[in-house]
């Protein structure tokens, strides 16, 4: 059952184009995995009595936290939400390019963290590349009038 008012792309009706969407789902899926692995290690670390700083933790905290997130978008994305697949579109490049950005300060963390953070993102760059992929973007063709405001600027 549909709620009033949300909007359905045309090629969501094929099975093969909700299929498209798995990869992303698992992606994610391996991404909250290896965050939660991430925050283990630093409680296991802090536990066993070393040095683990604050930003360690609250980094570690706020990507596991995003993880269902992303999931949730990325259903939302294969029910046929425009917005919801926008937003996987633009988080699933933005992210991983903020974690390896962040990763790559001098003395911010230590390098098997920053190790761990980069193998997670990994994960989001795959989703970057499935939902740019033949079968999802025909799932979304462009909005009514985006390529004329495009022409516009």
């Amino acid at each position: 059952m549909r709620n009033i008012g949300e909007v359905t792309a045309p090629g969501l009706d094929d099975s093969r184009t909700r299929e498209a969407f798995e990869p992303a789902r698992k992606c994610v899926v391996i991404y909250g995995v290896m965050s939660a692995v991430t925050l283990a290690t630093v409680a296991a670390l802090s536990a066993g009595g070393a040095e683990v700083t604050a930003f360690m933790w609250v980094r570690a905290v706020i990507l596991l936290a995003l993880a269902p997130v992303l999931h949730r978008l990325i259903v939302r994305a294969a029910r046929g939400d425009r917005r919801g697949f926008e937003r996987v579109r633009a988080v699933s490049v933005i992210m991983p390019i903020a974690i390896v950005g962040v990763d790559l300060i001098p003395g911010l963390c230590p390098v098997w963290y920053a190790v761990m953070q980069g193998l997670s993102a990994l994960a989001l760059v795959a989703v970057a590349f499935v939902v740019r992929g033949a079968g999802v973007r025909a799932a979304f063709p462009s909005a009514p009038g985006a390529s004329r405001r495009t022409a516009e600027r």
